[in-house]
């Protein structure tokens, strides 16, 4: 695997902004990606995970959402705005220059999505066109992005069904001719039509029944070792990224509170959050009668606290955690923690 990162994310923050209130969504959160690598991104409902992705590719809906800071580097190439963001409805020049800068970014990330970074979307029924057969849906993929003629791109698709275990006679098949399985296999093999860099698979499997998700994530898995693909995975499971991750990002109310590899994660998790998640857990190898959730919900991201948004459903914490909010701290080379308590004394 090579040293150079593929993907550099830094201090990333997003807003969606209404008239009734701002939702801090995704708050500081920094990372990077290797080229081939597998990166785990785990988290409840509304920590932010999503946003984290549409980020990246660029396809926040605006308004609501607003990107207030942060740089997101792929290959070399900066995919956010350089110019600040206006706070004021009068400042026509930078408003001017800011817009100016979103159309050239623009038409850049209309060369990179779909060819060099691809997303794959968690309802496989809604991400793909119900009136259009599911190969001409591959097709036009190539078509806009390899420049194949009709008849190469047809050709090329069947042979992409194939790969992904679909007969190439279904071509000229509609969605809702496959079960959930097959459509995702179908969103899967739109998403490698063109051999990209990176995919984004935002819980690709969580609307799958246990037989074929374990099916759909083998075949990933072997299609992301061929192709040497590197994958940001957004999953709920544990048990996924254990399987085919070679990293793994905890998020909570829109930051990252903890980071290492599987060893760092699962052996040694330092962070109550992950320590509360894996708690929840069944185990086989231990016997319990019950198992111990985490107390509470998360916080509202319209009305975050000034110090650990963990703070409230925390059973380890103290006094020093309502003083601000904890820093990511490298207790052991790359893995790093976000806690007052954990980390006191420890950092490297």
């Amino acid at each position: 695997m090579s040293e150079k990162n593929l993907l550099s994310v830094r201090d990333l923050v997003v807003h969606y902004e209404t008239d009734e209130a701002v939702t801090e969504a995704v708050n500081n959160v920094s990372f990077d990606i290797k080229p081939g690598e597998i990166l785990g991104m785990v988290g409840e409902t509304g920590a932010g995970k999503t946003t984290i992705g549409m980020s990246i590719m660029g396809l926040l809906p605006k308004p609501p959402a607003h990107v207030i800071s942060g740089s997101i580097v792929f290959e070399g190439e900066e995919l956010l705005p350089k110019s600040p963001e206006p706070k004021k409805l009068f400042d026509f020049g930078m408003r001017r220059r800011r817009k100016h800068e979103e159309k050239g970014l623009e038409r850049m990330l209309r060369t990179i999505r779909g060819k060099k970074i691809t997303m794959m979307f968690q309802d496989p029924m809604t991400a793909l066109n119900p009136v259009m057969y599911v190969g001409d849906q591959i097709s036009e993929v190539l078509k806009i992005h390899e420049n194949l003629s009709d008849a190469d791109a047809v050709k090329r698709a069947c042979e992409i069904l194939e790969m992904v275990g679909i007969p190439a006679n279904r071509y000229k098949e509609y969605p809702h001719q496959f079960s959930g399985g097959m459509k995702q296999r179908v969103v899967i093999a739109i998403a490698l039509a063109c051999k990209p860099d990176l995919i984004i698979a935002d819980e690709p499997t969580t609307a799958l029944d246990v037989t074929i998700q374990a099916q759909v994530l083998a075949m990933m898995k072997d299609l992301q070792q061929k192709l040497g693909t590197a994958m940001i995975l957004i999953t709920h499971d544990f048990g996924v990224v254990a399987d085919i991750c070679d990293r793994c990002v905890v998020v909570y109310a829109g930051e990252i509170v903890e980071s290492g590899n599987l060893t760092h994660i699962f052996d040694n998790p330092m962070h109550p959050y992950t320590r509360g998640l894996f708690g929840s857990l069944p185990n086989l190898e231990v016997d319990t009668e019950r198992l111990t959730p985490i107390e509470g919900l998360m916080p509202n991201p319209m009305n975050l606290l000034p110090y650990c948004s963990f703070f409230t459903r925390c059973k380890e914490k103290c006094d020093d955690c309502m003083k601000g909010n904890p820093k990511l701290v490298e207790v052991e080379p790359g893995h790093l923690v976000r806690c007052i308590v954990t980390t006191a004394g420890k950092e490297k």
